[in-house]
């Protein structure tokens, strides 16, 4: 029987914490409705049913060797090309190579942390919700910026964009704090955008079109003299 327990939590995911209150107001709302009109229970449990799902904070299993910078979140690489990183980055103006990865409303929208590192600054950006795939999302829309300075100087940018659909931007750490590479430091919903600006000199090592796995794709690697590589569906 406890081998029995030990399979169903393994394969239960578990509920990112910012998820239950919202899972409950779906359940109430079905339950209200459903007593209102009885055929108002079955749209209402699948919509319950989504919104667990949307919420659900797997395990991942994160590559530690140093110099790998890996995927903040789940998604579509949609872009790899240099860019302006955000002034309030505090990155200067120089255009650096960023890899943007488009999470769907289907996507882990758990947000986890690319490098090791101090978290040196973070800065909110009021703006718009203009469909978060396209390239002006990263100007216009409504963004929380962080700035990761690494063990040897240099540092990162990683910016949260809200999308289409996503209203809300969650960002769970503060400036000052030590965090690991792969751990958890926030969210979005509903369906939006990463944006990670690579150091001076470092190439992409993903291709347009490839899907990431947040805290386990690799993105780049500090150590490698590799040029951007290109991708090609199969």
């Amino acid at each position: 029987m406890g081998d029995l327990f030990a399979t169903i939590r393994a394969a239960l995911c578990p509920i990112h914490r910012e998820g239950w209150r919202y899972i409950a107001i779906f359940a109430a709302v079905t339950v209200v409705l459903g007593l209102l009109w009885e055929p108002l229970w079955i749209p209402g449990l699948i919509l319950t049913a989504w919104c667990a799902y949307f919420f659900r904070d797997p395990p991942r299993v994160t590559p530690i060797r140093p110099g790998l910078i890996v995927s903040p979140a789940d998604g579509v690489v949609t872009a790899t090309a240099p860019a302006r990183p955000p002034v309030e980055l505090g990155l200067g103006d120089a255009p650096l190579a960023r890899v943007t990865v488009f999470m769907n409303v289907l996507d882990v929208h758990v947000n986890r942390m690319p490098v090791a590192g101090l978290v040196e600054r973070i800065a909110y950006r009021p703006g718009t919700f203009v469909n978060a795939a396209l390239d002006k999302a990263s100007e216009e829309n409504e963004r929380s910026g962080m700035t990761v300075r690494m063990d040897d100087g240099r540092a990162i940018g990683v910016v949260q964009i809200a999308g289409l659909v996503a209203r809300r931007i969650l960002c769970q750490v503060g400036e000052g704090q030590v965090l690991k590479t792969g751990e958890r430091f926030g969210l979005i919903r509903f369906g939006s955008r990463l944006d990670v600006y690579l150091p001076p000199g470092v190439s992409p090592l993903v291709a347009v079109g490839q899907r990431a796995v947040a805290g386990e794709t690799v993105l780049a690697d500090l150590m490698a003299d590799e040029p951007p590589r290109l991708g090609a569906v199969r």
